[in-house]
């Protein structure tokens, strides 16, 4: 502006503007007449906050958490059609940091709109149109002004919101409340606490050369203040003008509230008296900045005569005090005079025509004012030049302020004004005190660290070395495995024993302390605060000078050195957490009783407590790359209590390159509070917890949302300084399994980088697709400047898919699972939706430039996705207490080198073994149906062509296809129905299904496969008793001719006896029957039944089985005769000298004993074949070449399974010695069976019964009730006993499937496992590791004996059973009387015929009861059902009677048989230790055991001590040790490669370094035993296996078994 000076005139300070008609009283003239109270309580504040719908916060405060909290308004954009709606909106959008925020939408309706506004949307005019509504103003008198909404707002926090509103509104460049007035009190406060998070950088113009700048806390920045007050009426809008003032000539921006803005005219109705402050400093450009030196804008609305208190303490606090007007009085005495220090600047406006020169001159010289002191805009200036005269006025003052003071010290003069001080608050003092007891005597911050920290020091380091090296074994070199662990957990103890010694420090006591009070929040404020004051200045200096020499990859040493130094120099409230953290681990190994320990059993409660109220907790230590997993674990319990049941989570984590705005990204999408100051780059990764509202449960299905922030990925070039190569894959991997939702941040200015860091989310990702997690990922590119960035960067998309692409292939290969083809192989991924570019963060150059709205707009955008792809979430870790599973399993999984196949996991062993449960259950429903499917089959086939036969069909042959398509169809069925379970079973929600759908393949194969099995079996069983039925057929007709020809003889000699007419005797009726007898047999041919010999059979079917082997194997068969076979115990013998060497050698390495290896496999397939032919003797039945078939596949299918090698020869050999004595029990089976079914040997059988017959008929005696009870005793009684034994089996199967330990076969082997331990016998312990299946199959019948050693047990299903038949048969009997028949003969065989397909009734009694039978119908049948209740009894006593292990002889389903099928599984052994395979279904592909156990237990000893051995495989596959075996042609191989040569052998390293002390504990208990009975010496026992008890060794098997 350039002046015209005329002297002793003040004409120069017009600035003219020409007049505005339009312009309206602005707000900030209105009056300040408050409403009073209505109805005598509601105050006028109140009724306001009501309004707002801020009511309920009026006393209980707006607290941090609840502003935090996801809702349904989260996502929602329209704030609704409610004023009370406005306020939480403008708080969504702030914490946001949208700049848009005051821009207040919604709430206005139509009615609010102006009436030219509203016709702007009429579709066209009319002739009526009334064109004076053009000129009416918008109706703005029920909307609220944006400062009635943010001094609501403040008025209605907590400190904490409070400092987050503050801190959040500097950040959008808006002013900040200074004095927050009170319109019921009449009083304000000094929002110094609220300020007191605000840090500033800035750059001085000395700093300009170097690139420094300052960063301090605002509060404690002495800077001048100037301040902008109204006296009277103004025309002008004062805070328009400032915001010009403010803002570059390119880059204009609303600092403070003004009347042209949305609804800023609207009246205010609680804010006048608010005093607003801002800030601008420099950039150190001179070019750029509008004022060179640092300055503090003060604004207070309303006139100065109302408030004169707050002008009062302006200008006692203020450099300069600018007051606006438009007309003021000469003697006027609300400005300060001349005595005061303030610079008084009057700033007029010439609207009123008394303000002349004159008069300004009288004020000026009774306020001792210069010229320039004195500034008026005339109706001729326009707005820039006024703004120019006041920024040179602002210049001015600035050049020489007089007064600098910090907000601090602005403390004192409003307590002396009587303006209260929010910092003076009971707590926050307290909190203080708290914490300055504790920063006020740091100095040095390393030195503090070293003395008062000594726990996570390096003592920390080296347990962190040795907790690792415990699973790797690096170091191990030759030294034995477990002597070596044994040494690591030793020194373990003696660093956490050293951690003991140092005691609780008083500063870690005051800590302690400060956090267990009510003012915590405070307290841990408090402490951030002071402490990032005291690292800042070193902080922020190191931070830049490190992002420089990271430019220039040269200063490789210099940038660890700066690293180094970081890590020293900073020093945060996560170290006293730490420490905590760290005393807590070690007082863990005191005695429970130690007081030390005592003392500090409350932190993880504390620490939880903490959590809920919106702290973090950090999960890995950044600076010794280690998870303090009791600390963590026990917090998580504690937090897991205190919300319980409202504890399921869901998981957002972000990961990327360092110093990408990772921090920065997640504070702005949920508003909480990473550390995001200079120098404070995240180390390790921290925890939030944000609570999800009651009624936002049901969409997201989770209480609670937690966020994890984590440290930056360093590039290779940096990695490689500090060799954190490792650290990284470990937080990658880590995180990335612990989330549901993984954020990738990419900075696009550093995409070289990204391609490096994107190597390792990729392995990270493809690990936890192989543990069973497949997750979501969005990829967030950040400093996007186009706006159409999503559209251009299609092909940059499609790239990065490709590198995505090549970087899960190269994963793959090096994780050794190239089934992997592509990144949507191992995660949910969409190129189009899973890609978020957001513009940079700043609108322009800081520190004076706002956030971008773009950028906070599209983390919005991004939080919706995010919440609504979380809302779509199968959660891995649903809950708390799962989520602390996962840091564990994967942690303990992450200390290995390979991460894959170390995972174990109790949740997917959880999963595992549920769906192995639901397995059974469904397996064991289908062989049961199919069991009573085929008992009912044979049955029918048994009754075939007799009375009781079901079908009309007369040809076996004919009827047996049939029953084969009725038994496919059933088994179809069945095959389906669990299929569908399967499906079904992984569609559930849920039990963590998707943890084990790697196994669902698996387990629909064992479906296939079990139906393919029992189709055979049950196609086998209907064509023996087909083939024995049809072998019968002619027998039974031979016997039927020959009972005809008996009964016609027994008739004639009846009538010849009754034509004596002469009583005969008894004596003379037996010569009479005796005499007929012998010349009725003489007239019969009876032939000598043909016999089969078995052995022909048996070596026809054996042959057949051989030839495909070979020639060789045909001669081998033809050298002994089968006759000459199985007379003696099968003894192996070694073939070939080399064989015979390894014999001799056998000693120290078992497995290359191939002679011990084939002797026990012999052993145990003989077992098996002998106990299958016994179940077949024991029938009594014909034999059949089927049952020859049986067993020749059970060898085929042992031999098939076992690992040992079995050459040509030793199979022959076997086969020839199980057939050959099968073949003598068949033989002696079909023999027996001819005997009992020769026509003449049957005759003679029922000779006494006819002449009893006889002698009845001729003696005219009553036959009814005789005839009962035979028909009761020879047809029904045998046919329901045979009936109650056929399902008794069944029945006992089902009660012990109810026990949990044969639920599956993990509960199995847990169940022995204790049961051995607590018999502490070593004679079991013996038996069960070498002769397992033996020991097995006899443990099981000793479970069932026990189980059913009372007759109640076993009583109730034999009652039942005979019941139904009792049921059945009264049924028909009452049936058969109802029919009405003409002869007995229909009658019985009417019943019969009812009861056939249950029954089975002998066609030979059936006939026998037939022959001569005189007896009444009538009577027949009251006898008979007498009779039949009788027989109930007669049964029921002689159940009781039999002992139950003579039973289980006689049950058709033999249950030790069928549940040891059901535990012993596949057969399979670890091919180092023998443990048997535990997993589930028939046809899984990889073995596992969950117990695996020191080699010395198998009897393996040292080669030259003949020690036992102690290393344990489970240690051994992760170590550098070699083995050899047959496998490896007797060459050495690397443990670590075992899957090489063993590749179905899955053997997890033990995660917990604890299961295998079960088995530690028995090899130390009975060492010498061992040592004896394995002929070798006793083992070097580990000095920590010396301390395990018995009861430790139980809880390692529950551990290992996952039993809770």
């Amino acid at each position: 502006m350039e002046e015209i000076m005329i002297e002793d005139s003040f004409v120069d300070f017009y600035c003219e503007e020409e007049e505005d008609p339009a312009s309206t009283t602005c707000a900030d003239c209105e009056s300040d007449n408050h409403e009073t109270r209505t109805d005598g309580k509601e105050t006028y504040l109140e009724g306001i906050l009501e309004n707002l719908g801020l009511e309920q916060y009026h006393r209980e405060k707006l607290s941090f958490s609840k502003i935090l909290g996801i809702d349904e308004k989260t996502i929602t954009d329209d704030p609704g059609e409610y004023k009370s709606n406005v306020p939480m909106y403008f708080l969504k959008k702030l914490m946001m940091i949208n700049v848009t925020a005051r821009n207040i939408k919604g709430a206005s309706s139509a009615a609010n709109l102006s009436p030219s506004e509203s016709n702007v949307n009429d579709a066209a005019d009319t002739p009526e149109d009334n064109f004076d509504d053009l000129f009416d103003s918008p109706i703005t008198a029920d909307m609220f002004n944006p400062l009635d909404i943010i001094t609501a707002l403040f008025l209605c926090s907590d400190g904490f919101v409070q400092q987050e509103l503050a801190l959040k509104m500097s950040m959008c460049q808006f002013s900040i409340p200074l004095l927050l007035p009170n319109c019921d009190t009449k009083q304000c406060t000094l929002m110094l606490w609220a300020m007191r998070d605000i840090v500033k950088k800035y750059r001085l113009p000395d700093l300009s050369e170097s690139k420094g700048f300052n960063e301090e806390r605002i509060v404690l920045s002495e800077l001048p203040m100037i301040s902008f007050v109204r006296l009277g009426k103004c025309s002008l809008s004062k805070s328009e003008i400032l915001n010009k003032l403010l803002s570059n000539s390119e880059q204009y921006h609303d600092t403070f509230v003004h009347r042209n803005m949305e609804y800023g005219d609207s009246p205010r109705k609680i804010s006048d008296g608010l005093t607003e402050i801002t800030w601008y400093l420099p950039y150190g450009n001179k070019n750029m900045d509008i004022f060179s030196e640092p300055v503090a804008i003060a604004n207070l609305h309303g006139d100065i005569a109302s408030y004169e208190t707050q002008f009062s303490f302006l200008c006692q606090t203020s450099a300069a005090v600018f007051v606006f007007f438009d007309q003021l009085e000469p003697e006027c005495k609300l400005i300060p005079n001349q005595n005061q220090k303030t610079n008084i600047f009057l700033v007029g406006n010439q609207k009123n025509e008394s303000l002349t020169p004159d008069v300004l001159k009288k004020i000026a010289n009774k306020l001792n004012l210069t010229k320039n002191n004195i500034i008026i805009k005339t109706k001729q200036t326009n707005d820039g030049h006024f703004v120019k005269c006041l920024r040179k006025a602002v210049s001015s003052v600035l050049t020489n302020p007089g007064l600098k003071m910090s907000i601090e010290q602005m403390a004192i003069i409003a307590n002396e004004l009587g303006i209260s001080v929010d910092e003076d608050s009971p707590e926050c003092q307290a909190g203080k005190k708290h914490a300055e007891s504790i920063t006020a005597g740091i100095e040095d911050t390393f030195k503090f660290k070293e003395k008062q920290f000594p726990l996570q020091g390096q003592i920390w380091k080296e347990l962190t070395f040795l907790e690792k090296e415990e699973f790797r074994l690096r170091k191990l070199g030759s030294e034995n495995i477990e002597n070596y662990k044994s040494d690591i957990k030793i020194k373990k103890e003696e660093q956490r024993k050293k951690q003991n010694s140092y005691g609780m420090s008083e500063v870690m006591r005051h800590f302690i302390s400060g956090i267990s009070s009510k003012e915590r929040g405070y307290f841990l404020k408090w402490m951030r605060m002071n402490l990032d004051n005291l690292s800042q200045i070193k902080l922020c200096g190191l931070r830049e000078l490190y992002k420089e020499k990271c430019k220039d990859s040269e200063n490789k040493q210099e940038i660890k050195e700066i690293d180094q130094q970081l890590s020293k120099s900073t020093l945060g409230t996560e170290h006293f957490f730490r420490e905590m953290g760290q005393m807590y681990e070690a007082s863990l190994y005191l005695p429970g009783t130690d007081p030390s320990r005592q003392q500090l059993q409350h932190l993880p409660k504390l620490c939880a407590q903490l959590l809920l109220d919106g702290f973090f907790l950090e999960l890995v230590d950044g600076d010794a790359s280690n998870i303090p997993l009791r600390w963590v674990s026990d917090v998580l319990s504690q937090l897991n209590d205190l919300v319980s049941p409202n504890n399921k989570i869901l998981v957002v984590t972000v990961l990327g390159v360092q110093s990408t705005g990772k921090s920065t990204l997640l504070n702005t999408m949920f508003g909480v509070q990473f550390a995001v100051s200079s120098g404070r780059c995240t180390r390790g990764a921290f925890m939030l917890l944000i609570k999800v509202s009651e009624d936002f449960k049901n969409d997201l299905n989770c209480d609670f949302v937690v966020i994890i922030d984590t440290e930056g990925l360093k590039s290779p070039e940096l990695a490689q300084l500090d060799n954190s190569h490792e650290h990284d894959n470990e937080l990658a991997t880590l995180v990335v399994g612990l989330s549901d939702v993984t954020i990738i941040n990419i900075a696009m200015e550093n995409l070289t980088e990204m391609k490096d860091i994107l190597q390792i989310v990729v392995h990270a990702f493809l690990r936890m697709k192989e543990v069973g997690k497949k997750h979501k990922c969005q990829f967030v590119h950040q400093n996007v400047s186009d706006v159409s960035a999503h559209e251009k960067n299609l092909r940059g998309r499609k790239l990065l898919l490709e590198q995505l692409n090549e970087m899960t292939q190269a994963a793959a290969k090096m994780e050794k699972k190239m089934e992997n083809k592509n990144f949507t192989d191992v995660m949910e991924y969409n190129p189009d939706t899973g890609n978020c570019y957001i513009p940079g963060l700043w609108n322009g150059n800081p520190p004076m430039a706002p956030v971008n709205v773009g950028y906070s707009e599209t983390v919005y955008e991004l939080k919706k996705n995010i919440i609504q792809v979380l809302g779509q979430c199968q959660s891995t870790s649903n809950n708390i207490s799962e989520f602390r599973e996962w840091i564990n399993s994967l942690w303990t999984a992450i200390k290995h080198e390979n991460f894959i196949f170390s995972f174990r996991n109790s949740l997917v062993a959880d999963a595992y073994m549920r769906l192995c449960t639901e397995y059974n259950k469904w397996e064991w429903e289908f062989k049961k149906e199919m069991y009573t499917w085929v008992t009912d089959a044979e049955t029918q086939i048994s009754n075939f062509g007799t009375v009781a036969a079901k079908t009309e069909l007369s040809d076996l042959r004919e009827y047996m296809t049939l029953l084969k398509i009725e038994a496919a169809s059933e088994l179809t069925k069945w095959e389906s129905m669990i299929l569908e379970n399967l499906k079904k079973y992984f569609e559930q929600p849920e039990g963590h299904v998707y943890l084990v759908e790697g196994y669902r393949e698996e387990f629909t194969n064992s479906i296939k496969s079990l139906r393919r099995q029992t189709e055979s079996s049950v196609f086998n069983q209907l064509t023996a008793a087909i083939d024995i039925k049809q072998g019968l057929k002619e027998l039974n007709k031979i016997r039927a001719t020959y009972t005809e020809k008996i009964e016609k003889s027994v008739h004639v000699l009846i009538d010849e006896c009754r034509k004596k007419k002469v009583n005969m005797t008894d004596g003379e009726l037996d010569e009479s029957f005796n005499k007929m007898w012998a010349e009725t047999l003489h007239t019969l041919s009876f032939f000598a039944q043909q016999t089969l010999n078995v052995f022909t059979s048996v070596s026809l079917q054996l042959r057949k089985n051989i030839s495909p082997k070979g020639s060789h194997a045909c001669k081998l068969l033809s050298e002994k005769s089968l006759q000459d076979c199985g007379l003696e115990p099968f003894t192996y013998t070694p073939k070939g000298q080399s064989e015979k060497i390894q014999h001799r050698l056998s000693g120290w390495l078992p497995w290359k004993d191939a002679v011990k290896a084939k002797q026990e496999i012999a052993d145990s397939i003989t077992s098996a074949c002998n106990d299958c032919v016994g179940n077949k003797v024991i029938r009594k039945t014909n034999y059949h070449d089927t049952y020859i078939q049986e067993i020749l596949h059970i060898i085929d299918e042992r031999l098939n399974k076992t690992d040992a090698d079995t050459d040509i020869v030793f199979q022959v050999y076997l086969k020839q010695h199980i057939c050959g004595s099968a073949a003598r029990e068949f033989q002696k089976m079909h023999d027996d069976f001819i005997e009992e079914n020769d026509p003449y040997r049957c005759l003679q059988k029922n000779k006494d019964k006819f002449c009893a017959d006889f002698k009845d008929v001729f003696n005219e005696r009553d036959q009814c009730q005789k005839k009962a009870e035979e028909f009761t005793d020879q047809c029904l009684k045998p046919a329901v006993e045979d009936f109650v034994y056929r399902s008794l089996g069944l029945d006992i199967v089902d009660k012990m499937l109810t026990r949990e330990e044969f639920s599956t076969r993990m509960s199995f082997q847990y169940s022995i496992l204790f049961n051995l331990i607590s018999k502490r016998d070593f004679k079991s312990f013996q038996s069960y590791i070498f002769s397992y299946e033996d020991f097995v199959k006899q443990w099981i019948s000793d479970r069932i004996k026990e189980s059913f050693s009372s007759e109640s047990a076993l009583c109730e299903f034999e009652d039942r059973h005979l019941q139904s038949c009792i049921d059945r048969i009264n049924a028909a009997i009452g049936k058969a009387k109802a029919e009405k028949t003409d002869s007995l003969k229909t009658f019985v065989e009417n019943i019969c015929k009812e009861l056939g397909d249950k029954l089975v009734i002998s066609q030979e009694a059936l006939d026998s009861f037939m022959v001569l039978n005189k007896a009444d119908q009538d009577q027949f049948a009251h006898w008979l059902n007498k009779c039949v209740m009788e027989m109930k009894e007669d049964l029921r006593n002689k159940f009781k009677d039999i002992p139950f292990e003579r039973k289980l002889t006689h049950l058709r389903v033999k249950p030790q048989n069928e549940l040891f099928n059901r535990v012993i599984g596949c057969g399979k052994q670890c091919p180092f230790c023998r443990v048997p395979c535990d997993a589930g279904g028939e046809a899984h592909t990889q073995h596992f055991a969950s117990l695996h156990r020191p080699n010395g237990l198998g009897r393996y000893r040292w080669t030259y001590s003949k020690k036992l051995c102690t290393n344990i495989c489970s240690s051994l596959v992760i170590s550098d040790i070699r083995f050899c075996c047959g496998e490896t042609n007797d060459q050495s191989h690397p443990y670590k490669e075992y899957r090489k040569i063993f590749p179905d052998w899955d053997i997890r390293p033990d995660g917990s370094l604890e299961a295998s002390d079960y088995w530690k504990y028995i090899l130390k208990k009975y060492n010498k035993k061992f040592a004896k009975a394995y002929k070798a010496k006793p083992a070097d026992i580990p000095t920590c296996w010396k301390k395990m008890t018995n009861e430790r060794a139980k809880e390692s098997l529950k551990k290992a078994f996952n039993i809770k």
